[in-house]
């Protein structure tokens, strides 16, 4: 048999070394043992826990979860809202109106009798009191309180309308209307009227020292005001586009919110401040005469008054009824 050689079994040293791990007998090997870390002091204080924001907020909430409120109040926030400005009086002269003239005209005789004119312009004015006040409550502003009354070529009874349905206004109990001659080339308001001839709106947007409300002339006609055109411009629509427009427009109706002001406006196709005025109106009145107006010249005004948004459309001069009343007639019409 060939002889076998027996291994040495390791010495008490090397059978140490045998037993340690490859990674511990290879620090040995190579000297490694200077590159250990550095033991850790004794004694150290713990640690202090400082949640970040996320954190913090959490934890916030879940005390507030905790004590039952669900929503942390907000802070309370001064009000700095600016105080109402004082309203606006007129103080201008009463003028008394001829009742007689009114008559001669067609027009609504105020403290007269109850006509069938009366009764159509008493349910066009509900109609545009009504939306008036749904535009205050949609939070419109001043200009909820403004018609314009427009037509779009002459003859066709804007003046007419806008007359009656100031008059229709002024006999409510809690309003009062101000009609506005805002036909500055071709004014009829006071002549109409019988009143005399006096500065107006024009002289108010040329003009800031003037203020308008100085310009305003009271009637005899209780709730009624009237605003006249003023002297005559080349410029009146330059004057109605300016900045200042909106400030003199606003004290007519400062302070008083049961206040209408209605704009007699010229014929949207014949003069341009129709299309100016749309933009400061809540609404605007389109007027069209029975079988005069065309539908191509309709549909170019309301095309221009596009500024307003809620344009409403009024038949003047309807003889016809299948029921035989003369509903929408207006008798005694004169251009």
């Amino acid at each position: 048999m060939t002889e076998q050689t027996k291994i040495p079994a390791p010495q008490d040293g090397q059978q140490e070394e045998a037993s340690a791990s490859l990674i511990e007998r290879a620090v040995g090997t190579f000297g490694l043992e200077g590159f250990a870390p550095r033991p850790v002091p004794q004694n150290l204080a713990q640690p202090v826990n400082r949640p970040g924001k996320r954190q913090a907020l959490r934890k916030a909430e879940v005390a507030a979860d905790l004590s039952g409120a669900r929503e942390v109040a907000p802070p309370v926030v001064p009000d700095r809202a600016e105080p109402a400005l004082p309203p606006v009086e007129f103080r201008g002269k009463h003028h008394p109106i001829n009742r007689t003239r009114l008559l001669e005209q067609g027009l609504i005789v105020p403290e007269g009798n109850v006509t069938g004119l009366l009764e159509e312009f008493r349910i066009v004015k509900r109609q545009l009191l009504l939306q008036a006040a749904e535009l205050r409550g949609q939070g419109a502003g001043a200009i909820a309180q403004r018609i314009l009354v427009c037509s779009p070529l002459p003859g066709e009874g804007k003046t007419y309308c806008s007359l009656n349905l100031a008059l229709a206004i002024a006999a409510e109990k809690e309003s009062e209307v101000l009609l506005v001659d805002a036909d500055f080339a071709k004014p009829s308001i006071l002549s109409t009227l019988d009143l005399p001839q006096a500065p107006g709106l024009m002289d108010a947007l040329a003009d800031p020292a003037i203020d308008v409300a100085d310009c305003v002339m009271g009637t005899d006609v209780p709730g009624l005001w009237v605003l006249p055109a003023g002297n005559a411009t080349t410029s009146d629509s330059e004057y109605l586009s300016s900045s200042c427009t909106d400030a003199v427009l606003d004290r007519l109706t400062q302070g008083a919110p049961h206040r209408i002001v209605i704009f007699d406006s010229p014929p949207a196709l014949a003069a341009s401040p129709a299309a100016e005025l749309a933009r400061h109106v809540g609404q605007a009145l389109m007027v069209v005469r029975c079988d005069r107006t065309g539908q191509g010249s309709l549909e170019d005004a309301i095309s221009l008054l596009s500024g307003c948004p809620n344009i409403q459309l009024l038949l003047n001069d309807v003889h016809f009824s299948p029921s035989g009343r003369r509903f929408g007639s207006y008798y005694g019409y004169a251009s």
